[in-house]
């Protein structure tokens, strides 16, 4: 099946500034992509390379196997939303969808048509004769997302659309988003620096660091297969626990002489005798009481901060030398100051090379 969107080979710079080198991404017919990362990782600039709102220095972009690589945004068959509504605030919410339309001198009857499946598909039949400052913000990103669904095309670029909403209003829109991809089918690409919108939204997440695309996977090899330190520390909340110590066989030896057998990790490469390393548990996989029995690893701990996060608990503690959070069921009471037994499965867990910072 041929690719909906093809970046072959894309770099980009800024005078000597070098943004993107030598990027790759091809992306199926009907995926929903993610670009995840922190800000100044390159993950908007790659989108606006797509949407053609930037020249690339070298490389090509292929749009339905087509060479769009220096054509205007509006001949590239895409629909694009941003992080700013940029509504025209003079217009009705009608207005704002088929202005587009109208400059590009569609007949009527078909922008009628387009506004309404639009307003039908987002649910915004009753704002449409409002004017957006009697929007609220929620409302507003769907007529921002409305005005790309009317020019009907194949792809969808959203600039971070959610960061200027609420918590609960970004729940809601991601859900709206998620319904909308399964819906029209329609090929998406994403931006984010949220991990909870990658991991809730994607087919498949491009974690970026620095211009280099890092993993690029499915949401539950990138959470439970990370491929180097940097995704594992910035996939997951809390953070993964880290210890750092030195392998050797199957042995994990901790810097301050705690020992954790390794034997049940399935190595992606092997391990050269005496290799400083870094072992990564998820605070989900450390368990508590009895359900530590029969880990590989258990050890007595000090519980040392409660966080009680409604459907669960948040505690942390020291696990060989380290400070370590760890997530267990609400209805566990545990209090500061607590000692109580902690163990896990290696195996669930992540090796990384220190040096190379490398998945082992």
């Amino acid at each position: 099946m041929q690719n909906s969107v093809s970046i072959r080979d894309l770099s980009l710079n800024f005078g000597s500034v070098k943004v993107i080198e030598h990027l790759n991404l091809e992306i199926a017919q009907g995926e929903f992509i993610v670009l995840l990362g922190p800000s100044g990782c390159g993950k908007s600039t790659l989108l606006n390379c797509v949407a053609g709102l930037l020249d690339v220095s070298d490389g090509q972009i292929f749009i339905g196997g087509k060479n769009v690589t220096w054509l205007e945004p509006k001949d590239r068959g895409i629909g694009m939303v941003f992080q700013s509504y940029a509504l025209y605030p003079q217009m009705t919410v009608e207005r704002n969808l088929s202005f587009g339309l109208r400059v590009a001198g569609m007949p009527r009857d078909e922008i009628e048509r387009r506004v309404a499946r639009a307003a039908e598909i987002l649910q915004i039949q009753p704002l449409l004769d409002r004017k957006p400052a009697n929007l609220s913000g929620g409302q507003r990103q769907r007529v921002a997302i409305g005005r790309a669904l009317v020019r009907d095309v194949d792809v969808f670029l959203f600039d971070e659309p959610l960061s200027n909403l609420d918590a609960k209003l970004r729940s809601d829109l991601r859900v709206e988003i998620k319904r909308l991809h399964q819906r029209l089918k329609n090929t998406m690409i994403y931006v984010t620096h949220d991990q909870i919108e990658a991991l809730t939204l994607a087919d498949r997440i491009a974690v970026m660091k620095n211009g280099v695309i890092q993993q690029l996977s499915d949401p539950h090899t990138l959470y439970n297969r990370p491929v180097n330190l940097y995704v594992a520390g910035f996939i997951g909340s809390p953070q993964m626990n880290m210890f750092e110590g030195t392998l050797n066989g199957s042995t994990f030896t901790a810097e301050d002489g705690t020992v954790v057998p390794v034997g049940t990790y399935e190595f992606t490469t092997p391990a050269t005798a005496s290799t400083k390393a870094v072992l990564g548990v998820r605070p989900e996989h450390i368990l508590l009481g009895d359900e530590a029995a029969g880990m590989p690893f258990t050890t007595d701990a000090e519980i040392e901060i409660v966080e009680p996060m409604g459907s669960d608990t948040l505690a942390w503690t020291k696990i060989a030398g380290h400070s370590v959070t760890f997530r267990c069921d609400s209805d566990v009471v545990i209090e500061p100051g607590q000692k109580v037994r902690l163990g896990f499965d290696p195996g669930r867990g992540s090796i990384f090379s220190a040096e190379s910072t490398n998945r082992l």
